[in-house]
């Protein structure tokens, strides 16, 4: 057995949850599932940023408090655990007094070990990303994540992190295969790090920006929001607390992030620097995935492409949405979908497939009184994930009905008919096992119709015409 810490990136509240981070969210909770059924102590963990420029001029926009305002973003997101029947340990939001105190225990450390100075700096700053852009971030004058942003320049005498002094130990770190996944990833990290790290900001003018953890020993600066929400990674855990959560799964366990293709600089650079000054051991890995995309384009408001987790949950309901997404989208590439081709796949994949033959497998066997002994299933992490191989199953369960047609030896030859049956059924309760981590009722539910044997109910209607 072994402990496991899993954690999403914390997404910013400044707007309602968007299907990328369901995406994201969907991934490690079934991670957390697939290693707590193989006998696994898992820690899992996600929650709110909730500091930074954007907030604040979002809440004064809105006349409303800060406070006030990532309150009801906070709340947005916290509704994602029904929706999407999540199974995390813990919900860490950085406006929460144990996470301040931890932000200011990393300032702490790493300017005790001569990592933070303070200058006069002049540069252009998106507010998209809260982060200053070097020239060769920019793509046509604007950062290539917010191009319909204009960069501010902006003069302020900050705190700076040193990033520079951690070159040699993160091209090391870099360097370890596995590191991040997928490997592309892993080599465009390690190619940023090796031509030339700069230090970074790490604080913000009061004056220009107050909404943000206040610096220790500097009342005229507060945390640059990145700084502060980074920490939530080992605050969740009790952090600066050595003992407890903290030390058996950051400490002692192996500790996993997941996160956007965008977010290479902040958790695998950035991040691990940081740990390093304050004298606290690397992330072991960080997976990487792609953007949805809908149509051939980016989602946006504009556009009126975007779709959100709550949306695919109205429609398709809860384990179709978690189905979809874990079995449709690459794990490490963009993916574009639509309702057309969600709708297709819910129809064929789930209607026509799982359900039906669960429906038609379980019938048979409430019908002709076939209850098989199940054999013991010993299954591994990754037996919960590899949604390939079990549609592959459910395809061959399939073609076995067709061209056995037990329904039809049954009349004529009654043990032959029963013992078909009673293999499909064997089939189906290893199917039912292998879907806990992925569509968790489903699969429960299965496997009530198989130790009741009986019929199940109706596991993914049929759209509307």
């Amino acid at each position: 057995m072994k402990n496991i810490y899993i954690t999403t990136t914390l997404p910013y509240v400044n707007a309602d949850p968007h299907i990328g981070f369901g995406l994201e969210i969907i991934r490690a909770d079934a991670l957390a599932r697939a290693h707590r059924l193989s006998g696994d102590s898992v820690f899992f963990t996600t929650g709110t940023d909730e500091h930074g420029q954007k907030i604040a001029e979002k809440a004064d926009a809105e006349g409303k408090g800060r406070q006030e305002y990532v309150d009801y973003f906070a709340g947005q997101f916290a509704k994602l655990r029904d929706a999407l029947d999540l199974s995390y340990d813990n919900f860490i939001r950085t406006t929460s007094p144990a996470h301040k105190a931890a932000a200011q225990e990393m300032w702490k450390r790493c300017a005790a070990n001569g990592d933070i100075y303070k200058k006069k700096y002049t540069g252009l700053y998106c507010v998209g990303d809260e982060m200053f852009l070097k020239d060769s971030d920019l793509v046509n004058g604007r950062c290539p994540n917010h191009p319909n942003m204009d960069p501010q320049e902006v003069e302020e005498e900050n705190y700076f992190f040193a990033l520079s002094k951690y070159q040699n130990y993160l091209e090391e770190y870099l360097a370890k295969p596995g590191v991040i996944e997928p490997e592309f990833r892993r080599l465009e990290a390690l190619n940023f790090v090796k031509a030339g790290l700069e230090d970074f900001s790490i604080s913000r003018e009061v004056s220009r920006m107050d909404w943000g953890i206040p610096v220790p020993g500097d009342d005229t600066q507060v945390m640059y929001v990145w700084f502060d929400a980074l920490t939530n990674y080992i605050s969740t855990l009790g952090w600066p607390e050595e003992g407890g959560n903290f030390k058996k799964f950051w400490i002692d366990g192996e500790t996993l992030q997941l996160a956007g293709k965008d977010q290479v600089r902040f958790q695998s650079i950035m991040w691990q620097a940081m740990l390093k000054s304050a004298g606290l051991p690397a992330t072991d890995h960080v997976d990487y995935h792609g953007f949805i995309n809908s149509g051939g384009q980016k989602m946006s408001k504009s556009l009126g492409n975007v779709i959100a987790p709550f949306d695919l949950v109205e429609k398709y309901g809860t384990d179709a949405t978690r189905y979809m997404l874990l079995r449709h989208v690459h794990p490490y590439d963009d993916t574009d979908i639509t309702w057309e081709r969600m709708d297709e796949w819910y129809t064929a994949n789930l209607v026509n497939g799982l359900g039906n033959l669960a429906s038609r497998i379980m019938k048979m066997a409430e019908t002709h009184g076939v209850a098989p002994a199940l054999p013991q299933v010993s299954l591994e992490a990754n037996d919960f994930l590899d949604l390939e191989k079990v549609w592959h199953t459910i395809s061959m369960l399939d073609e076995k009905i067709a061209t056995e047609e037990p329904f039809k030896v049954i009349k004529v030859d009654a043990e032959k008919g029963k013992a078909i049956i009673a293999e499909l059924v064997i089939a189906l309760h290893k199917v039912a096992l292998s879907l806990q981590a992925a569509t968790p009722k489903t699969a429960a539910a299965i496997l009530s119709a198989i130790n009741t044997n009986t019929k199940p109910e109706n596991l993914f209607p049929r759209l509307p015409a």
